[in-house]
């Protein structure tokens, strides 16, 4: 438990300090969104460029991925049906939901911190940190471009006509930071490619600032200014959503894991267990990027990473990995 307190601290020390920034309004009435255009325009690119980068794209090869690929699915699948409201503020009206908050809630239920969580967790729980990095791979090269696609075409202005959604379709990876950093570390991967040492220095400091800002812009969106009314997601979906998170993916990934897949040992902890991280703060930076049930996607990440810190370490202790 020492250990996930240790790995968990930096998430509520860092959130805290954007929490009162806020309140003391000490970066400007525009820091949320100024912070978050930086978070996903320039550092996390350079974030995840450099990372995909320097992993060794045959980790996709293991066994126990395919279960964590299971309960990602799964559990996505469960966050689409959550509701018809989910992603909406209590005091907003009861009305479906868009497309863009159902992409919203799906990657609240299914996609998991597995960077600044991740990694600590598998070195300190299941003794290697090199479980996290197919998990990351997953997530980055494969989750987060459809995603982004879809959350891109829901809240794009192209015309509804086919030919301007393909060239929509097709122009997003040039005009998505994200996914392009992704494909650019992806491409450096494979063909064995290295930044100059002055250049790769540099993505590393941009790309370090990633987490920290993000956590601070997280907590910059928890301080509400007076006179404006808090918002609130829906209690019943929020609900469903975090219990689908840190208990609907994990027991997803176990049960394919041990009857389908017969995992063992490491392997089978290891899918469970990164299945039961919670969600990502970069869900919440997506959010509020495309204006799309930021609220939601603030709450799940919250609320996901308090539950799981209890869910981790059943799930360590009934495993026998720490």
């Amino acid at each position: 438990m020492a250990a996930l307190v240790s790995a968990f601290a930096p998430i509520w020390a860092l959130t805290a300090v954007g929490w009162l920034a806020g309140r003391t309004g000490l970066l400007g009435a525009d820091a949320e969104a100024v912070l978050g255009r930086f978070v996903f325009h320039v550092s996390m690119p350079a974030a995840l460029f450099t990372v995909v980068a320097r992993t060794d794209l045959a980790s996709f090869a293991d066994r126990w991925v395919l279960a964590f690929a299971a309960g990602t699915l799964a559990a996505s699948a469960l966050g689409l049906a959550a509701g018809p409201r989910a992603g909406r503020s209590a005091a907003e009206p009861r009305a479906g939901r868009s497309a863009a908050e159902r992409t919203v809630a799906v990657m609240a239920a299914g996609y998991v911190n597995s960077g600044n969580l991740g990694i600590p967790v598998a070195a300190q729980v299941l003794g290697d940190a090199s479980f996290a990095a197919p998990v990351l791979l997953f997530q980055v090269l494969l989750v987060t471009p459809v995603l982004l696609t879809v959350l891109d075409a829901s809240t794009g202005t192209a015309r509804p006509g086919r030919g301007a959604r393909l060239r929509r379709l097709a122009m997003l990876p040039l005009r998505n930071p994200v996914i392009l950093g992704a494909g650019l570390g992806a491409l450096f991967s494979a063909e064995g490619w290295h930044l100059p040492g002055p250049l790769a220095h540099s993505a590393d400091l941009l790309g370090a600032a990633a987490v920290p800002t993000a956590l601070v812009t997280l907590g910059l969106s928890l301080h509400t200014p007076p006179g404006t009314a808090a918002q609130r997601p829906d209690r019943g979906e929020l609900g469903v959503v975090v219990l689908v998170k840190t208990v609907g993916q994990p027991l997803a990934a176990l049960a394919v894991g041990a009857l389908l897949l017969h995992l063992r040992g490491p392997q089978l902890r290891a899918a469970v267990l990164m299945s039961a991280l919670p969600t990502a703060q970069n869900v919440y930076v997506y959010a509020r990027l495309y204006g799309a049930a930021p609220v939601l996607a603030r709450s799940a990440v919250l609320a996901s990473t308090v539950l799981s810190m209890l869910t981790l370490s059943v799930i360590a202790w009934s495993l026998g990995g720490g």
